[in-house]
């Protein structure tokens, strides 16, 4: 099936969703979270965190779940936050995903937390077009389909972790409707049957296991899974990496056997194939909640800076958080986690998360939002150049999405920026907003310059989904970078050539390697254009590197998706690969280094 044309696709954005009758936002479904008090209580976690147990029925346990959803199906720009959590047991419930909604188990392996149900994202609300189906997460639960068909219809920034699914699965929507999709991310999970593509553009699983796997479009990258198919881009263009060099996964929230709520940290590995718990209990440790500082929407900078400060870790529970100062993170291993698409507000143009060059620490399940008019760099690890390594004890960030524009007008210079060396990054989604609320997109709008910059050295990513900057998408100036999966749209709304260039280039590449760097790998590279102003617009290229030989990308394509008159990108890699411009068009390449490439 051809891919559809995401840009076209995008559309008007749909309006914030009126909180249904008995639902308040910031109170919402409080007697759920009251129904069970383990040794923390549940309402510790926040009003929005709804803690299920199985000795709730399973009827009132769907009529919740389905009233969150009633919501969040199309509360695509909204302020409301939901986490679903569900305590060790068995449960027969149906769990359609929305907007901002978070579905997690609270065992320690995935076979504690059983739904005898779907888990569901689909795209009805959207006349079966999922290439909206933005943030939402599910992790640590089996889960077992009657119909033996698991649905997970996604676009980015809705990853699924340490799940087990058995069954099949897929990844488009039902019909009717046009059964679009566009990205998405599976990380330390097995379907036991086979995964289904679809419609789907790109997708990348790490770590995981697979009955088998059927279909791909533009870009589908396997690292370290388990029965996933051959290497054999472009026909069809799956790339497979059979290990996964270094990485940890994701920390959990769960509840220990006297009731008690912990985290549990995941050990690193290296050279892995596979899921973290398919031999028994994952590697690791765990944190009380105790040690948390468990914050709330309304809590400021100075108090969470306090906290962090006295040595505590950091739980954001479901919500907004209005962030006017830096969050100073200095203690190695300090360990930072949102429930619910927690979403931070930079206010004052200032930096939301800085961290030090110390080794252990951990972002996860975090949205970054520009909400001043420039924010310089909204997330940095690390602070100038280090020689300090920490390739034993990695900082990781999981599950990080920046968001310019969209729900409110705003701009950034950088949204991410990666000073420490060996730094671990595991599913970002940053984006200029290409569509959102009235007024809050536009080329002076909703300004932002680059996605990352990754100045430090051996820094490894899987999975980086950058979008619709205005300068380089992606700046890699450190050295022994590695990147396994990248996908990208140039901005679609550049107004003329002459705001779409640089001295006497065309535009800016997407993934752009420093020009001194002289050790870099990439693989499985997918980078699009779609100009919608009808302005004739054109890139130069879409990967710009240096030329030396130990700078190398595997398997990399480019795709234009515009009609006459509308412009294109005129090279792959640097001045090597055919221009894809004046309708659809995609061209592969297989490998590029030193000028040698491979077609």
């Amino acid at each position: 099936m051809i891919p559809s044309r995401r840009g076209v696709l995008r559309g008007a954005a749909a309006a914030s969703v009126p909180l249904i009758s008995g639902i308040s936002s910031g109170q919402a479904f409080a007697s759920a979270a009251d129904s069970h008090r383990p040794g923390h209580s549940s309402t510790a976690l926040g009003p929005n965190v709804l803690v299920f147990d199985p000795s709730m029925s399973d009827a009132s346990i769907q009529a919740k779940v389905d009233a969150v959803f009633a919501v969040q199906e199309s509360n695509q720009f909204g302020d409301e936050r939901f986490a679903l959590a569900f305590l060790p047991g068995t449960y027969t419930v149906d769990i359609n995903v929305g907007f901002y909604t978070h579905v997690l188990g609270l065992g320690a392996s995935p076979s504690d937390v059983v739904i005898n149900g779907h888990v569901t994202v689909d795209a009805q609300w959207f006349d079966g077009n999922g290439t909206q189906n933005f943030w939402r997460a599910a992790e640590n639960l089996t889960i077992v389909p009657p119909d033996g068909l698991e649905r997970w219809a996604v676009a980015q920034a809705a990853p699924m972790r340490r799940v087990h699914i058995k069954g099949d699965m897929t990844l488009w929507p039902s019909p009717p409707g046009n059964r679009w999709s566009s990205g998405g991310f599976l990380a330390d999970s097995v379907v036991d049957g086979q995964v289904e593509s679809g419609s789907q553009q790109q997708w990348l699983s790490r770590n995981d296991t697979f009955g088998s796997w059927n279909g791909a479009n533009w870009n589908m990258v396997f690292v370290g899974t388990q029965g996933s198919p051959a290497q054999s881009f472009p026909t069809p263009p799956h790339t497979t990496v059979d290990r996964t060099p270094v990485i940890r996964e994701k920390p959990f929230l769960t509840v220990d056997r006297h009731g008690s709520y912990q985290v549990f940290v995941p050990a690193l590995r290296t050279d892995s194939t596979g899921t973290t718990w398919a031999k028994g209990p994952a590697k690791g440790h765990n944190i009380p909640l105790s040690h948390f500082h468990v914050a709330r929407p309304g809590d400021s900078a100075a108090q969470i800076n306090r906290a962090l400060s006295a040595g505590k870790h950091l739980l954001f529970t479901p919500g907004i958080y209005d962030i006017s100062a830096p969050l100073r993170v200095n203690r190695p291993g300090t360990v930072v986690l949102g429930l619910g698409l927690t979403t931070l507000r930079s206010t004052h143009g200032n930096t939301v998360i800085e961290v030090a060059d110390v080794p252990g620490v951990t972002l996860a399940g975090l949205l970054f939002e520009a909400a001043s008019h420039h924010t310089p760099v909204m997330l940095r690890v690390g602070h100038g150049c280090s020689r300090r390594r920490h390739r034993t004890d990695p900082t990781v960030l999981f599950d990080i999405v920046a968001r310019i524009g969209g729900a409110l007008p705003g701009g950034a210079g950088v949204s991410v920026q990666i000073d420490s060396n060996d730094v671990v990054l595991d599913h970002l989604w940053l984006w200029r907003a290409d569509h959102g609320l009235d007024n809050t997109v536009g080329w002076t709008v909703n300004p932002a310059d680059t996605g990352i910059v990754v100045n430090g050295d051996h820094v490894t990513a899987y999975g980086l989904f950058v979008e619709h900057y205005q300068k380089y998408e992606v700046l890699w100036q450190g050295e022994h970078g590695r990147t396994y999966f990248f996908q990208n749209e140039h901005p679609y709304d550049v107004p003329t050539q002459t705001a779409w260039r640089h001295g006497s280039t065309l535009g800016y590449a997407a993934y752009k390697v420093g020009d001194r760097v002289r050790d870099h790998h990439a693989w499985g590279l997918g980078s699009y254009c779609f100009f919608n102003l009808n302005a004739d617009i054109y890139t130069d290229c879409a990967y710009e590197v240096p030329d030396t030989p130990g700078v190398v990308f595997t398997d990399l394509m480019t795709v234009c998706l515009n009609g006459a008159g509308g412009g294109g990108i005129l090279h792959a890699i640097d001045k090597a690969g055919d221009p894809v411009q004046n309708g659809f068009a995609t061209y592969y390449m297989k490998s590029y280094s030193n000028g040698v490439t491979g077609v």
